[in-house]
């Protein structure tokens, strides 16, 4: 089994081979990111492999950064300028900020500029009848505009098409007849047919630019794995990291816009079942920003629309995930009162840090991390190459501020484990959680050596650093099922009357998957999950992931579905109004195809020991809590500390700070007033000395 998670910075490839982990890391490029795949399985010998499960950030940071394709986007006479109005909602920060516009409006960055946003005279009413009929002729003109301002593609989102779409599916036929057959269309009835048109028209949006940013790089992708003898099956993983067939991914591919923060979550779900962890925060740090998630009793928090950016919605199933701009790659900068700040802006893979003498001349965390001596300057990155400690100092020297560079580097370290710290509390204070109950999930390719630290700011029961953590999400993806999901909305006040609409509603929607799949949708273990989306008659939002009760929905087994309803909506408010009618609004199928998977096998009680040292490193500018000057540190903030390679350690090690734990693709640091102990499966587990 093959798993690949592409980052900005770097490409993760993990390799299983009968119960055997092989890890490669290899710089990503953006110029060419399907080479960077495709180089990493042929280190690792993908030639043999059943599957390669993939997944990518690429469409997400094209997003971000408006790397984007000139695409069209036809709605309902009156309405092109839905992609500027959004949902009409403000962030708390901006409440009284009469300066404030959304990133993605006409007067920030818009997705589509507002002279490629074209209105088609028709409209349908909500019960499906047309109001007004398509007019074909005006159509054709609009169409004719795009095709001289030559757009790549044309998102389609009519009024109501969810209900009928027919005028859509004719003005996708005509956008072929006039822009040419290979033009790339998405049509909101077919990629997202749920109520709510912004919602609907911004994902459809994305996923016409997503057919455009992935169809080649697939078909490049496709055919270099090919050239290396793989003869397996390539699957994308989306949003919430289950996998499908790439072919299908492409069908609607805005459902993969981003999936390695969701496949970090999935991994730490997977190693805490297995080491009897069930309550997790998991955050991956890497060379950009840190990615926040829980898991609480063993699941994580899944959610039926995300954004993108604030009020860019995606109407996608997606691991709920929060970020902070604070990663091993975060520049540091002086503010205005002279001080430093870190974040959020990053060196990315090119330049990189300054260390890595690619021409990167400001400093970041890495090269903080650097000049304190927990990184090995000759070993970085499996020793693709080596670092600049001289490149490094210059950075923080050339710093316009008072500060002595001693100070610089120290408050560096101090303040990307504060951000990652602060984003952490706010994520457990966000879902009513109390941190002291939660074991940290440290991961990615800077998680061991920033995070660890996190225990003198958060009373975390403890921090936990998986084995082979700098490509943890890949793991992810070796620890997944193939999961093929269908939505539907309708507007359906649940009751013995609207029993047989809904029952009608699910059946379809499983008959329609099981086609898709074909014989795989009969292999032993496959489940059916089935939940709606549902609110009290009158509220404008919805509760999500109602489950709905197994077999036919009766006129007698309505009501297990209202009660149910009922007691998700207690469950996520504190409040049960079972004199109101539920109405249903989304309904959802999913069919779950196992897949195999990573096997951990723990030790059981490993025998306790104290492991030798394989030498011994000199660490400067120590900025952490726990270290006590007079005691630990020298007047120049110098601390001795052992080193070990973590290849080395069996379960049962323990080792007390400050020791640094090295290994091809990771380093993780043990400050002092900490220890560490090496658990069943090779997990780091690390507590305050006081704990």
């Amino acid at each position: 089994m093959f798993g690949v998670d592409v980052g900005g910075t770097f490409t993760d490839v993990v390799s299983i081979e009968n119960g055997r982990i092989r890890v490669t890391k290899v710089p990503s490029d953006r110029h060419d990111p399907s080479g960077s795949v495709v180089e990493g399985a042929r280190r690792l010998g993908v030639r043999d492999a059943p599957t390669f499960n993939h997944a990518s950030t690429m469409g997400l940071n094209a997003v971000l950064e408006r790397r984007l394709p000139k695409i069209g986007f036809l709605a309902t006479d009156g309405f092109r300028d839905i992609l500027d109005r959004g949902t009409v909602q403000r962030p708390l920060a901006a409440q009284t900020d009469p300066s404030w516009r959304r990133s993605f409006g006409d007067m920030g960055r818009p997705l589509v500029p507002r002279y490629l946003r074209r209105g088609i005279v028709e409209r349908m009413r909500s019960d499906g009848s047309a109001f007004i009929e398509l007019d074909e002729r005006q159509a054709r003109h609009e169409l004719e505009v795009l095709a001289r301002c030559g757009v790549e593609g044309v998102a389609i989102c009519l009024i109501n098409a969810y209900i009928n779409p027919s005028h859509e599916e004719r003005l996708a036929e005509l956008t072929r007849e006039v822009l040419g057959p290979e033009v790339r269309v998405s049509i909101s009835s077919m990629t997202s047919p749920l109520a709510k048109e912004y919602e609907r028209a911004s994902t459809t949006v994305i996923d016409v630019i997503m057919k455009l940013l992935f169809d080649d790089y697939s078909s490049s992708l496709h055919d270099g794995l090919t050239g290396l003898g793989f003869g397996g099956e390539l699957r994308y993983a989306d949003c919430a990291a289950n996998l499908l067939p790439w072919r299908e991914a492409l069908a609607r591919p805005y459902r993969i816009l981003f999936a390695g923060p969701a496949a970090g979550t999935v991994s730490s779900q997977h190693l805490g079942a297995a080491i009897g962890r069930a309550d997790l925060i998991c955050a991956d740090v890497g060379g950009t920003s840190t990615d926040v998630s829980m898991i609480v009793g063993g699941r994580p928090f899944v959610q039926n629309t995300f954004e993108i950016e604030h009020d860019l919605v995606i109407n996608a199933l997606s691991t709920e995930v929060s970020s902070v701009g604070a990663g091993g790659g975060s520049l540091v900068s002086v503010s205005a009162g002279g001080g430093i700040a870190v974040g959020p802006g990053s060196a990315g893979a090119d330049p990189g840090p300054a260390c890595y003498a690619r021409g990167g001349t400001r400093p970041t965390v890495t090269d903080a991390v650097l000049l304190m001596g927990v990184i090995d300057p000759a070993g970085f990155a499996g020793g693709e190459f080596t670092l600049d400690r001289g490149a490094a100092v210059r950075a923080f020297e050339s710093l316009d501020t008072p500060l002595p560079v001693d100070e610089r580097i120290r408050s560096t370290y101090r303040l990307a484990v504060s951000h990652m710290a602060e984003e952490i509390l706010n994520v457990a204070v966000r879902h009513g959680a109390d941190v002291r109950d939660f074991s940290l999930m440290a991961y990615g390719a800077a998680g061991g050596m920033l995070l660890p630290a996190a225990l003198d700011v958060l009373p975390l029961r403890e921090v936990i650093v998986p084995p082979h953590p700098g490509l943890f999400s890949a793991l992810g993806l070796v620890s997944a099922d193939e999961v093929y999901s269908a939505s539907e909305s309708a507007y359906v006040v649940l009751g013995e009357s609207s029993a047989a609409e809904i029952d009608e509603v699910f059946a379809r929607m499983e008959q329609r998957l099981r086609e898709q799949i074909g014989e795989a949708a009969s292999v032993d273990g496959v489940t059916v999950r089935r939940t709606l989306d549902g609110r009290l008659v009158g509220q404008g939002w919805e509760t999500p992931f109602v489950p709905v009760p197994d077999g036919t929905i009766s006129p007698e087994s309505i009501g297990a579905l209202v009660t149910a309803f009922h007691d998700v909506y207690e469950a996520r408010n504190a409040q049960r109004f079972e004199q109101i009618p539920v109405e249903g609004v989304t309904y959802r199928v999913e069919i779950i195809v196992p897949a195999e998977k990573v096997a951990y096998e723990p030790v059981p009680d490993p025998a306790p020991y104290t492991p030798v040292p394989s030498g011994t490193v000199r660490l400067e500018h120590v900025a952490t809590a726990a270290s006590r000057p007079g005691r630990d540190a020298g007047g120049d903030g110098a601390i001795d500390a052992e080193w070990f390679a973590r290849s080395e350690l069996r379960p049962g090690a323990r080792i007390t700070g400050p020791a640094v734990i090295r290994e091809d693709l990771s380093t993780t640091y043990v400050v002092a007033g900490q220890r560490a102990v090496i658990g069943g499966c090779g997990e780091i587990i690390i507590t305050k000395d006081d704990a």
